[in-house]
């Protein structure tokens, strides 16, 4: 009788991957909740694991790394543990067609390590770094270096004007401001403060005062370098030599009257004190 029993414990199913593997947790004294956390296997999958439901993972690979890594843990052998689950796949008719042979997801010697998501960390902020130098010049105007390619050649607009000729310039004419020079820098402004424009002039680079401005103004460190026309017509420039000017009136009505006055260069002083009507300036160093 005990050799019948034996035969027929023999022929009896052995025990799937999944229950050897729940059977191991059990032994460890581990919970799902912290199995899931070492694996970094969603939970989800460990109970198909231990059910047994290889073809309820997302594909075969799935179910052999998942399987192998959950070995790993509770310390059995993953090798026995892939054969197994390969042999329960097959008898359950799993087709893997089109799956990329070979890689294990969950597979901890497969994750990124640490020292690689530091490298991907430092290559982001290289970009970051490079991509705020090449882009320094558009959001920072004047504080990098000039243009790699020349400006197209302009015609200079002659400095000095005519005596008289002011008397045949229409003072609702557009008044244009010329670099003498290269990196003359100049901010212009309205009334209100709103800049207008602000950058480094290449030679020749032409700037245009907005007719609708109301009571544009200037700040430029180079006064001496800007050619100035109105309606097409030369005026003179507001100082003949370098200095800090800085809220300069520069509507036509304004420097016509500046020439029409003789307005003394910004920066000197009459005997009673600083000309009257002229806006501030200090010379530079």
């Amino acid at each position: 009788m005990s050799d019948v029993d034996e035969n027929f414990e023999n022929q009896l199913p052995l025990e799937g991957a999944g229950q050897m593997l729940r059977r191991a947790r059990e032994k460890a004294k581990m919970s799902l909740e912290q199995l899931a956390a070492e694996t970094r296997i969603p939970q989800r999958h460990l109970e198909l694991i231990e059910a047994g439901d290889f073809t309820g993972l997302p594909a075969r690979t799935y179910a052999i790394g998942f399987s192998r890594s959950y070995a790993k843990v509770v310390g059995l052998d993953d090798r026995v543990i892939a054969d197994q689950v390969r042999a329960e796949l097959a008898q359950a008719g799993s087709d893997d067609r089109g799956r990329t042979p070979g890689f294990e997801p969950g597979d901890p010697a497969r994750i990124p390590t640490r020292g690689l998501a530091w490298l991907s960390a430092l290559a982001a902020v290289l970009l970051l770094v490079g991509g705020f130098a090449y882009f320094r010049d558009y959001f920072m105007p004047g504080t990098g270096p000039g243009p790699l390619t020349e400006p197209a050649p302009q015609q200079v607009v002659a400095p000095a004007a005519a005596p008289g000729a002011q008397d045949a310039i229409n003072p609702e004419g557009p008044v244009v401001f010329t670099a003498l020079e290269d990196g003359v820098w100049v901010r212009f402004y309205d009334a209100a403060g709103t800049r207008l424009m602000e950058k480094e002039m290449a030679k020749g680079e032409t700037y245009t005062v907005p007719g609708d401005v109301e009571g544009p103004r200037l700040w430029t460190g180079r006064p001496d370098a800007l050619a100035i026309s109105i309606d097409g017509k030369p005026v003179n420039k507001l100082a003949e030599d370098d200095q800090i000017m800085r809220d300069v009136a520069i509507s036509a009505q304004a420097l016509l009257a500046r020439d029409a006055a003789g307005a003394v260069p910004v920066g000197t002083v009459a005997a009673s004190g600083q000309s009257a009507g002229q806006p501030s300036a200090i010379p530079a160093n």
